[in-house]
């Protein structure tokens, strides 16, 4: 048993002062330390010490953890990302766990992989599940499915036609996957794909989602150009990735049908804010510069039309490091998000989006994946520098 002492609770249900009570994995009160009390002297359930050890923090806030629905754990910033095949297996997957403890000591507490070497980023999720490794919890996808040379073709599944397409995708749910990611478009980081053309057709995304759909599992489309954007959303994907040039109508589109957006605009900033002179493929930052001049057009467009946002940064890519995650709701408050809106964005609407119905607010019944701030995220979106304290399922492990 654990209790929080003496500081204000903040998530989307808004700021207030609260004591924190954790135990057994679980959230069991949250309320003033009277009702607090009252609580643990009333749970036969709890299976810890009987009295309970109390961290005081008076003037922080405890919120939810973060939940980043965009990385690649087998990156890790590096200028030129397809470097990275030279990298074996075994490399790929330390750097992962460095990843996982970089993003866990930012405050993250929920990752989505969408896209690694083989099983990976599923071995990930399982090593985290087990103990083995110490981050957040991993939902991913394997493999992302793409055309025959098309993005992100040094490490995705190629396919070509409905039938191979299905096929894809049925791989990656028998090796174990969360959720299915596939190329709609062109992208930043593959030399020679042009970031807006679309990829797979529309009959091939159609066969990606059937795929998807007896076992419910949800779907997400690396998406730059309002047509590959439109594409995706006709097939009923679950989530645009980037939808960088996406249009009114494509906004509309993704409001109508509930379509998640996962901006990403972390991954942008860090390849046009750094460029070639930091190693940077010259292809990919004149791209990178060509889509930053749409994005403000995208983000217009998608707040006028009351897009649902869940937060992701694409962690990985080039000076996009995990240990920076937060960084992405401060991108998010420029774009136009209020603070309120970007802690929203990152934490119950990225666990919806992630089909994990038991994080993203502080309170009872809840699993204790917690953050111990300076500043209440609900007004200041950069509350989440330095985190005082980061639970994991109950556990400090900051």
């Amino acid at each position: 048993m654990h209790v929080l002492r003496g500081g204000r609770v903040a998530d989307v249900d808004g700021t207030r002062a609260a004591d924190v009570a954790i135990a057994d994995g679980e959230i069991v009160a949250v309320g003033d330390p009277a009702a607090v009390d009252a609580a643990l002297e009333g749970d036969d359930t709890a299976t810890d010490a009987t009295e309970p050890t109390e961290t005081d923090v008076s003037g922080r806030v405890i919120a939810p953890g973060l939940i980043d629905a965009h990385v690649h754990l087998m990156m890790d910033g590096r200028p030129d990302v397809a470097t990275a095949t030279a990298d074996s297996d075994y490399t790929a997957s330390y750097r992962a766990a460095r990843n996982l403890r970089a993003a866990a000591e930012a405050g993250v507490t929920a990752v989505r992989d969408l896209g690694a070497r083989g099983t990976l980023a599923i071995d990930a999720s399982e090593a985290v599940a087990d103990g083995v490794l110490v981050g957040p919890r991993v939902v991913a996808c394997g493999r992302n499915v793409i055309m025959t040379g098309g993005h992100g073709n040094w490490f995705g599944r190629e396919a070509d036609g409905p039938a191979e397409v299905r096929k894809a995708a049925r791989e990656q749910l028998k090796a174990g996957a969360d959720v299915l990611k596939c190329m709609a478009t062109g992208g930043v980081l593959t030399e020679g794909a042009v970031t807006g053309a679309p990829e797979l057709t529309p009959a091939e995304l159609a066969a990606f989602t059937d795929a998807a759909a007896p076992t419910d599992t949800p779907t997400a489309a690396h998406a730059h150009g309002e047509a590959g954007i439109k594409n995706a959303v006709e097939a009923g994907i679950t989530s645009v990735e980037h939808g960088t040039f996406m249009d009114r109508e494509a906004a509309e589109m993704m409001a109508e049908r509930g379509t998640y957006w996962v901006p990403t605009a972390s991954a942008l900033h860090g390849i046009v804010e750094n460029g070639t002179e930091a190693g940077i493929p010259a292809d990919a930052v004149a791209k990178a510069e060509d889509a930053a001049e749409r994005f403000d057009d995208a983000w217009e467009h998608a707040l006028d039309a009351d897009v649902p946002i869940a937060m992701g940064t694409d962690a990985g890519t080039p000076f996009n490091y995990f240990g920076d995650i937060p960084a992405e709701l401060s991108l998010m408050v420029e774009y136009g998000l209020s603070p309120a809106d970007a802690l929203e964005a990152a934490t119950v609407n990225a666990a919806d989006l992630l089909g994990l119905d038991d994080v993203g607010r502080v309170t009872e019944g809840y699993r204790p994946d917690l953050v111990v701030l300076d500043a209440d995220p609900n007004a200041d979106a950069g509350a989440w520098r330095d985190p005082e304290a980061v639970f994991l399922g109950g556990d400090r492990v900051v």
